[in-house]
C-alpha cells in the first residue's frame, strides 16, 4: 500500500525539516565557501612562493616570500578554526536534534494514520522505513553542502585561478568538469530507480525478518523453517542481483571519470611544457595547475564516491516516504470541536457502510442506544458485530448516514477526543514491552499509585501481579507475550477501569479467563458498566444473560431486538445459537457446531 513520492515532494519535506535549523545550515554554508576559496588560494600562494625562490635575487628571501606565505598560513589556520565552528553547529547541535525531530514527525503522521493502514503494513518495515529516514536525511544534507555545494565553489575559484595562467587550463577544467556532470545527469534517473528497487527490497527483507522472530513459535509448530529459511533465502537472491545492477552502473561512471581524468592531466602537461618553452609559464604555474588539477580529481572523485551513496541514501529516503506519507482519508476536520458526553446516548441514523473493494456490510442502518443502556451483540462470525463497534470507535468512516453520541456527529469532533470517551477491552489485548504498571496506567495517565493498584485489584489482577519477583515493576515482554491470555486480559480490565469512560465497550472481554476467575470479573465488570453505556460483544451467550438488549446480527442486518427471554420466546435466530451452543459458545456458521 504505498503512494510515489516524487524527487520534488522529497525535497520539499527535507526542507520543511531543516526550518529549525537555518543557524547551522547558515555555517555549513559558510564553510563550503571558505573551503572552495581556501583550495584555490592556497596553491596560489604556492605559485607565488615557487616563483620568487627560483627568480634570482639579491634581496632578503624571507621578506620575499613572507606575504604569501603568511597568507597560505592564516589560510589555513582559518579553514581550521571554520571546521571547528562546523563540528559545534552541525555534528554537535543540529544532527542529533535533527535525528528526533524527524523521528517525532515520522511517528506523528504514522499515529495519524487508520487501522486499515496497519493491517496492511508489517509493523517491522515501518519501524525499518523510519529509521532510514533517520539516518539518510542527515547524511544527505552533510552531502549536499559539504561535498556538492563545496565541490561546485571548488571548481568556480579554480576556473578563475587557472584563467589568471591561462586560459587554455580554464577551458580544460571546464570541458572535464562538464563532460564528468553530464555523464552522471545521463544516468541519474536509472541509478535512481535501482537505488530505491535495491532499498526496497532490502526494507522488506527486514519486514519479513521481523514477520518470521515475531511469529516463532508458528514456525516451529507447524515445521515450516526450511520454507522460511527457503523464502528468505530467495529475497536474499533477488537483492544481490538489484544490489549489483546498481553497482555495475556505478563501475561504468568511475571508469568514464578514469579516462577522462587522465587525459585532462596528460592536456594540462602538454600545455604547461609548451608554455614554458614559449616562455609564457613560469615554474609556478606548474605547481599551481598540477595541484589544483589533483584537487579537482581528488574531490570529484570522492563526489563521485558520494553520488554512489546519496542515490542508495535518496532510494532509501524516497521508498521510506512512499510509506510514511501514504494520504490517509480520516482526519479531523480544520474546525472539529471536543466530544463533550452528558449522557452517553449512541445513535446510528441511516449508516451505510463498506470495506474498500469489498460489499456493503450495513445498508440504511439506524438504530438508538439509549444513554446508560447495556446491549449485547451476538450472531455467526462475520455478521457484522465488530464492525458496528469500530464505526462507533471511529476506526473506520461510514459511506453515508452519520453516527452520533449525544447528537454530536462523531466526524465533527477529534478523534482523541473520542477515544478518550470510550473504553475498550479486546479480546486479545495487546501489551506494551514495558512494566504492569505502566501498561496499566495507560488508562489514566494522571492517575496515582493507589489508584492504579485499586484498578488492578478489581480486576482480580493484583493476585498475579503480587507473585511475580518485581511485582508492578515486571516488564511483559513484546505484545506482553510472557503473560498468558487470561493475565493479559485481566491487565486490560484494569487498564479499563482505570480509564472510566461514559462509554464502554467489551469484546469478548472473559473469553480467555477461567471459569471461577470469570466470575469474579463479572461482578467488577458488572460494576464498572453502573451508569455507563455498554456495548458487549460476546459469542458465549451466558455472559449476556443480564444486558437490558441484546442485538442479533446476521449479514449486516440486526434480525432481532430484545431482551435475553424475549428472544427466546421469539424462537428466531438468538433461539437457535442458543440451542446450538455447548459450553456456551456459538456455532463459527449457520451449519457449524463446535
Amino acid at each position: 500500500m504505498q503512494t510515489k513520492v516524487s524527487v520534488a515532494t522529497t525535497s520539499r519535506y527535507v526542507l520543511n525539516i531543516l526550518k529549525s535549523f537555518k543557524a547551522s545550515i547558515a555555517v555549513m554554508l559558510c564553510v563550503a565557501v571558505y573551503g572552495g576559496l581556501s583550495l584555490s588560494v592556497m596553491p596560489y600562494m604556492i605559485r607565488i612562493i615557487i616563483n620568487r625562490v627560483s627568480e634570482p635575487s639579491t634581496g632578503d628571501l624571507v621578506a620575499l616570500i613572507a606575504l604569501p606565505a603568511g597568507i597560505y598560513l592564516l589560510t589555513q589556520v582559518f579553514l581550521s578554526l571554520g571546521y571547528r565552528t562546523y563540528d559545534y553547529f552541525v555534528t554537535i547541535r543540529m544532527i542529533p536534534a535533527l535525528r528526533a525531530k524527524i523521528t517525532n514527525e515520522a511517528m506523528y503522521t504514522l499515529l495519524n494514520q487508520t487501522q486499515n493502514y496497519f493491517q496492511n503494513n508489517l509493523s517491522g518495515n515501518l519501524a525499518n522505513k523510519i529509521n532510514d529516514l533517520v539516518s539518510s536525511i542527515p547524511e544527505m544534507i552533510q552531502i549536499v553542502i559539504d561535498r556538492f555545494i563545496t565541490l561546485s565553489l571548488i571548481i568556480l575559484f579554480a576556473v578563475i585561478t587557472l584563467g589568471l595562467v591561462n586560459i587554455k587550463f580554464a577551458a580544460l577544467m571546464i570541458a572535464w568538469v562538464a563532460t564528468f556532470v553530464l555523464c552522471v545527469a545521463f544516468n541519474t534517473r536509472r541509478v535512481t530507480e535501482l537505488a530505491i528497487a535495491w532499498s526496497e527490497q532490502g526494507s522488506g527483507i527486514i519486514g519479513r525478518i521481523v514477520d518470521i522472530l515475531a511469529n516463532f513459535l508458528s514456525v516451529q509448530l507447524f515445521s515450516a523453517k526450511r520454507i522460511e529459511q527457503q523464502q528468505l533465502a530467495d529475497a536474499c537472491t533477488d537483492a544481490v542481483s538489484k544490489e549489483r545492477k546498481l553497482q555495475w552502473r556505478y563501475f561504468w561512471i568511475f571508469m568514464f571519470y578514469g579516462v577522462t581524468a587522465l587525459m585532462l592531466t596528460a592536456a594540462s602537461l602538454y600545455f604547461l611544457i609548451q608554455g614554458r618553452v614559449a616562455g609564457t609559464v613560469q615554474p609556478g604555474d606548474f605547481a599551481l595547475v598540477l595541484l589544483i588539477n589533483i584537487t579537482i580529481m581528488d574531490q570529484l572523485w570522492m563526489i563521485a564516491k558520494d553520488y554512489a551513496h546519496f542515490s542508495r541514501l535518496l532510494g532509501k529516503l524516497m521508498q521510506a516516504l512512499n510509506a510514511i506519507l501514504y494520504p490517509t482519508d480520516l482526519t479531523d476536520k480544520p474546525n472539529a470541536g471536543e466530544l463533550k458526553v452528558t449522557a452517553g446516548q449512541i445513535t446510528y441514523d441511516q449508516v451505510h457502510f463498506n470495506y474498500k473493494g469489498r460489499d456493503e456490510v450495513f445498508r440504511n442502518k439506524s438504530v438508538q442506544i439509549p444513554a446508560g443502556q447495556k446491549v449485547g451483540l451476538v450472531g455467526y462470525s462475520g455478521g457484522g458485530k465488530t464492525t458496528f463497534v469500530n464505526l462507533i470507535l471511529r476506526l473506520y468512516d461510514v459511506t453515508a448516514g452519520k453516527i452520533l453520541i449525544d447528537q454530536q456527529d462523531i466526524r465533527d469532533v477529534t478523534q482523541e477526543s473520542l477515544h478518550a470517551a470510550i473504553a475498550m477491552i479486546p479480546q486479545d489485548p495487546v501489551l506494551f514491552h514495558r512494566s504492569l504498571l505502566d501498561n496499566i496506567r495507560y488508562g489514566k495517565q494522571t492517575a496515582s499509585h493507589s489508584d492504579i493498584i485499586d484498578a488492578a485489584k478489581r480486576a482480580r489482577a493484583d493476585d498475579f501481579i503480587a507473585k511475580l519477583p518485581k511485582g508492578y515493576e515486571t516488564f511483559v515482554g513484546e505484545r506482553g507475550i510472557k503473560l498468558s491470555g487470561g493475565q493479559r486480559q485481566r491487565v486490560a480490565i484494569a487498564r479499563a477501569m482505570l480509564k472510566n469512560a461514559p462509554i464502554l465497550i467489551l469484546d469478548e472481554a472473559t473469553s480467555q479467563l477461567d471459569s471461577v476467575t470469570e466470575g469474579f470479573i463479572q461482578d467488577a465488570l458488572w460494576e464498572l458498566m453502573q451508569g455507563k453505556t455498554t456495548i458487549v460483544i460476546a459469542h458465549r451467550l451466558s455472559t449476556l444473560l443480564h444486558m437490558d438488549r441484546i442485538l442479533v446480527f446476521d449479514q449486516g442486518k440486526i434480525v432481532e431486538d430484545g431482551t435475553h427471554s424475549e428472544l427466546l420466546a421469539k424462537r428466531g435466530l438468538y433461539k437457535t445459537l442458543w440451542d446450538a451452543q455447548v459450553g456456551g459458545f456459538l456455532p463459527s456458521t449457520k451449519h457449524g457446531a463446535i
